[in-house]
């Protein structure tokens, strides 16, 4: 055990130095009420911001849902200081009516954002966001991609939960950064 503590050491820190490198960028996107949305939308108290797409079989809906169930279990002060931001990967099927659509599903507000593909690429890669479109015939597709939440405070990068933590983790993990 001591002798594998100073790999498991470094790979944190590595980790640690990888993650500081998330600093988002500048960008000029739309809302779902087509309204422009800049990175000065994410300078509040605590952001969640998850890049995914609406036509997703699984995991977004999947994350979505527990972001659901976390502000629904936050209380009203919290809940004020907390924005949930879903960002599609796939701005060429998701326009803002259709990711409304979809948010809406949802009991508690999130808001949508889309655009121009060239912009949301830049700006997923800059929270190092991988993404990448796998055709499955006839011009249908789907997208692979990183699907951790990322978690901001006044617009910095402070933590990254993976979509895999069970809801009990992610509101454990958000309900921390709200104190």
């Amino acid at each position: 055990l001591f002798i594998m503590l100073p790999v498991f050491l470094s790979m944190e820190k590595t980790k640690n130095e990888f993650e500081a490198n998330f600093q988002g960028s500048e960008f000029s996107l739309k809302d779902v009420n087509d309204e422009i949305i800049t990175q000065t939308s994410f300078e509040g108290p605590l952001t969640a911001i998850f890049f995914g797409f609406t036509n997703c079989p699984d995991i977004c809906p999947m994350t979505l849902n527990n972001l659901d169930l976390v502000i629904s279990k936050l209380s009203k002060k919290k809940k004020e200081k907390f924005k949930v931001f879903f960002v599609s990967i796939d701005p060429e099927r998701d326009s803002p009516e259709i990711i409304k659509e979809y948010l809406n599903s949802f009991e508690n507000e999130m808001y949508g954002i889309t655009g121009d593909p060239k912009k949301i690429f830049i700006m997923s890669q800059s929270w190092g966001v991988l993404s990448e479109k796998i055709f499955t015939g006839e011009g249908e597709y789907l997208i692979n991609h990183s699907s951790s939440i990322i978690l901001l405070k006044n617009g910095k990068f402070i933590s990254r939960i993976s979509h895999h933590a069970a809801y009990e983790d992610i509101y454990k993990n958000i309900n921390k950064y709200l104190r």
